[in-house]
């Protein structure tokens, strides 16, 4: 069972899916990136100069009574239980890029896949020894 285990760890595909893993994590970063530091500014800007980030209905006023604040982590900190819906558009425009992304990836791996088919497999060239071969065939073939 530890040999099949092995066998199965140490194959391309676990490996593949590791290193997609990994570039997952770092593709994540470059999309909150881009979503927080360059689209919501400019969705802030359109709408008016709306931050997302602090976008939250309190759902249930802190322990103090408090049931007003400034910010999202304002409320947090007071213990107030919210409903972040502007952190959910963001993550929502977040999906939305990174599921684009992926599927113009795809679509250029099908086109790629489309015309490696459909062009037809030239022969290789012959390499020097089968010529060598093929100049002795035709010598033996001639002498017969």
């Amino acid at each position: 069972m530890w040999k099949e285990f092995k066998e199965f760890a140490v194959k391309g595909n676990v490996m593949d899916l590791a290193i997609g893993v990994i570039i997952g994590a770092a593709f994540s970063k470059i999309v909150d990136s881009f979503v927080n530091d360059l689209v919501m500014p400019v969705v802030s800007l359109v709408t008016g100069g709306v931050d997302f980030t602090n976008k939250f209905a309190v759902l249930k006023p802190s322990a103090d009574g408090l049931d007003s604040f400034a910010t999202l982590e304002a409320a947090k900190t007071a213990g107030a239980v919210t409903l972040n819906y502007g952190q959910f558009i963001t993550i929502l425009i977040n999906f939305l890029i990174v599921a684009f992304a992926l599927f113009i990836l795809v679509k250029g791996i099908n086109k790629m896949r489309r015309q490696e088919a459909a062009a037809p497999d030239a022969p290789a060239a012959p390499t020097k020894e089968e010529e060598l071969l093929i100049e002795i065939r035709d010598l033996l073939a001639a002498k017969s």
